[in-house]
């Protein structure tokens, strides 16, 4: 027995370690193979643009003539903004969104933001990522839906958990690749490991004898072995219905597609993208802030149609935001300030599509910024009630009503 207890002592089932999240555990035996359209439950993917993205040159008004005195220098031409409808185009390096939005695949909402806006990077993203504008800040948004509907949910990348998902019953693990998902075991050769791998195997198939480490290694072993196994052969067959561009954000969004494929549990996947914060050499047409745009744009239309192909497009929606915008007029650097008051953009099958609310005055700021039309709780609100199945006034308060995001 002491062999045996020694040689699980120095085992690790899986990348993140022996506590399998609970959701891989519930799904482990009941889900479909990889190839088999998963289980109904709709899911959404958050895409964090880090650092407050230019919404304004995003989401361009076309026919303001105070977009060109604002912008001199970083004003994309109207000739070569991506028509939407007759006041409003995309930013041309969005060309895959454009298509998108032709195929009622994007909805744009307006002006988003909140009363009151901070200019501090830190202090708006906690906002955004509580939903609320309290002072104090404990369980994230995304935290307190995952407890009310007991959902799972992965970020994805290297960089710590953001706030949005703290407070679920279940800790959202963060993983870089489905590697990650391989049992690593401390044996000094290949044999040893085979031999761990072979007594943990036996031992969830067996009886503990009141030992409680045994105990605890075989309630946990079974369902390890199969999520881990299932997403083994995921990432070696994996082949995805679109190409992805070979950018980060590409990446982390394939790997979102391959872990909803497999059809794991888990409802909210959260995914950040950095270098937003574009105070010098923004650029218009071209530039920094375009390559950013063309970065994003092309990854989510990935994304989007490989789901689609595969059977997840109504399923899956994509929240596109940013923790605040910039300001209207561009700086002597020939970039842009901390703002507020900039869209908000969703994909995929499930949504109503278009333009939705009221785009800021470009003659009525605020010190420079645009004047916020719908408070971001109004999102949060539509997004909570009919796709997470959440009642919004339990994470985000009474006094936000859903705004018109989705079909029927």
């Amino acid at each position: 027995m002491t062999h045996r207890r020694d040689f699980l002592k120095t085992s690790t089932l899986l990348g993140f370690g022996a506590a399998v999240p609970g959701f891989l555990g519930k799904t482990a035996f009941a889900t479909p193979n990889a190839d088999k359209a998963g289980a109904k439950e709709t899911i959404l993917v958050v895409v964090q643009l880090t650092g407050g993205n230019d919404g304004l040159n995003t989401v361009i008004p076309r026919k303001d003539a105070e977009y060109v005195k604002l912008r001199p220098t970083i004003g994309v031409p109207q000739d070569d903004v991506l028509k939407l409808n007759d006041d409003y185009g995309l930013h041309p390096m969005m060309e895959g969104a454009a298509k998108l939005y032709a195929d009622g695949l994007m909805t744009i909402v307006h002006g988003v933001g909140y009363p009151n806006p901070s200019q501090s990077h830190f202090r708006s993203m906690d906002i955004w990522n509580v939903g609320h504008l309290r002072e104090s800040i404990t369980e994230g948004w995304l935290g307190q839906a995952m407890f009310q509907n007991k959902a799972g949910a992965f970020h994805l990348g290297g960089e710590t958990a953001p706030l949005a998902l703290q407070g679920g019953t279940v800790k959202a693990p963060s993983i870089a690749s489905l590697a990650e998902f391989q049992r690593k075991f401390l044996s000094g050769n290949a044999a040893d490991a085979s031999e761990q791998e072979s007594l943990v195997r036996s031992t969830s198939n067996g009886e503990a004898g009141g030992n409680d480490l045994l105990d605890f290694v075989q309630r946990t072993a079974t369902t390890t072995y199969a999520a881990g196994d299932r997403l083994k052969l995921l990432n070696k067959n994996y082949e995805a219905k679109q190409p992805y561009p070979t950018n980060g954000l590409g990446g982390k969004l394939k790997l979102a597609a391959q872990l909803i494929d497999a059809n794991l549990g888990a409802r909210i996947y959260y995914v950040s993208m950095d270098g937003f914060d574009t105070h010098a050499g923004q650029g218009g047409k071209a530039g920094a802030h375009a390559n950013l745009l063309g970065e994003f744009s092309s990854a989510v239309t990935a994304f989007v149609r490989d789901l689609e192909a595969r059977g997840h497009g109504k399923r899956v929606t994509v929240l596109a935001f940013s923790e605040f915008g910039r300001r209207a007029k561009e700086n002597g650097s020939r970039g842009t300030d901390h703002g507020s008051g900039a869209p908000l953009m969703l994909f995929g099958g499930g949504l109503k599509g278009g333009i939705v609310g009221e785009h800021p005055s470009l003659t009525k700021l605020h010190e420079g910024n645009l004047v916020h039309t719908v408070d971001f709780r109004r999102a949060y609100a539509s997004i909570l009630k009919d796709r997470l199945g959440v009642e919004p006034e339990k994470v985000i308060g009474k006094g936000h009503d859903p705004l018109p995001l989705f079909a029927g």
